[in-house]
């Protein structure tokens, strides 16, 4: 399959396996994009795109505590809100937790998660036991998960113990940032990092280096 992008007044001729990495290049939030495919008889059928309007957000089990994660965790914030509207919604943590098991506890702060879970979110929850990206494969999954029929993609960053089963049945995919292991505070910051950088390889921005 092949495709013709209209975008700015410029038409793009793209085929099939540069199409979902050119999307991501060329469109920003609020912008709609015009683009050609070609059936098997080569008629070139017309859709429109756009408004982009995905959302992406994170969600953490309680704030961050450390001083130099929190200002680092801001940075990327705002850096990521250049591409699109994202946000980062803390669950408290659970009350008079020292004495509760650790199961029981994940289940809890499970719970708190899935009442902030829309049914239409697509779910990804960090979990070291999760699938693993190299950065470009990262970048490749996210520009083509942008495409999905959602309003929101949500990355769950569970607490000290990691997450609930509950949880893990309501993803969409799992994902691990390392085999290593990383307080639940620091994967907030490690994440980001990655998912900025995943946006800078998607748009073309010289901040990756292979």
């Amino acid at each position: 399959m092949c495709y013709q992008v209209l975008y700015s007044a410029n038409l793009i001729n793209l085929s099939n396996d540069r199409f979902i990495s050119a999307f991501g290049r060329f469109t920003m939030p609020g912008h709609a994009i015009n683009y050609y495919f070609c059936n098997s008889s080569g008629t070139f059928l017309h859709t429109k795109v756009g408004p982009i309007v995905m959302k992406i957000a994170l969600l953490q089990v309680g704030k961050t505590s450390e001083k130099y994660l929190s200002e680092g965790i801001n940075v990327y914030t705002g850096r990521l809100s250049r591409y699109l509207p994202f946000e980062i919604v803390t669950v408290p943590e659970i009350k008079n937790s020292r004495n509760m098991p650790a199961g029981e506890q994940k289940e809890k702060e499970g719970e708190g998660i899935l009442r902030l879970l829309k049914d239409d979110d697509f779910v990804v929850v960090l979990d070291e036991k999760g699938k693993e990206f190299s950065t470009m494969e990262f970048s490749s999954w996210l520009g083509k998960s942008l495409m999905l029929q959602k309003k929101r993609i949500v990355f769950i960053a569970g607490g000290p113990w990691g997450v609930s089963s509950q949880l893990m049945s309501r993803s969409d995919l799992s994902l691990s940032l390392s085999r290593m292991t990383f307080s639940h505070q620091i994967v907030r910051l490690l994440f980001l990092e990655q998912l900025y950088r995943a946006f800078t390889i998607i748009k073309g921005e010289p901040y990756h280096h292979e």
